[in-house]
């Protein structure tokens, strides 16, 4: 039975999968290009943070920061990694998606990695529908970012 918890940072395997989260994206991505947040960076207000549970073991974790009114940023999306290649990153986003329709959310934008690292993250967001777009928010052009978007529909 899969389910859902708001925020539970305090929860250590959270709390583990976020900082190891942390560790490898800013290792991966070099120096002025990592954009990845840390647990604190997650816990502003104009971020929703979720843990994706099957019974009780964890799935993985994703992010909703909210950058207008109608559009909102995908963030700290991650798979534990004994939950990887078995389509629970689908599972996790259509999360990510339900509860930005709940918030009105007409378009949702993703900053990832260009390099090898990030090949799996651009996989799971090329199936989940996102296209490549130009930077959004307060990002600029660099050679190792690729910036996606997608329209969601709110019925």
């Amino acid at each position: 039975m899969f389910k859902t918890i708001e925020g539970n940072f305090e929860n250590s395997d959270v709390n583990e999968l976020l900082k190891k989260h942390f560790i490898e994206l800013r290792a991966a991505s070099p120096e002025g290009s990592a954009h990845v947040l840390d647990i604190e960076g997650l816990k502003v207000p104009s971020i929703k943070f979720w843990s994706l549970w099957d019974n009780d073991k964890l799935i993985g974790c994703g992010a909703l920061k909210i950058l207008e009114k109608d559009h909102g940023e995908f963030k700290s999306i991650r798979l534990h990694d004994d939950f990887r290649n078995k389509g629970n990153g689908i599972k996790l986003i259509d999360h990510l998606f339900d509860e930005a329709k709940k918030l009105n959310i007409k378009r949702i934008s993703i900053e990832t990695g260009a390099g090898i690292f990030f090949k799996p993250a651009r996989k799971l967001f090329d199936l989940c529908g996102f296209k490549p777009c130009k930077p959004f928010a307060h990002y600029k052009e660099d050679k190792n970012s690729i910036y996606l978007s997608k329209l969601i529909n709110n019925t």
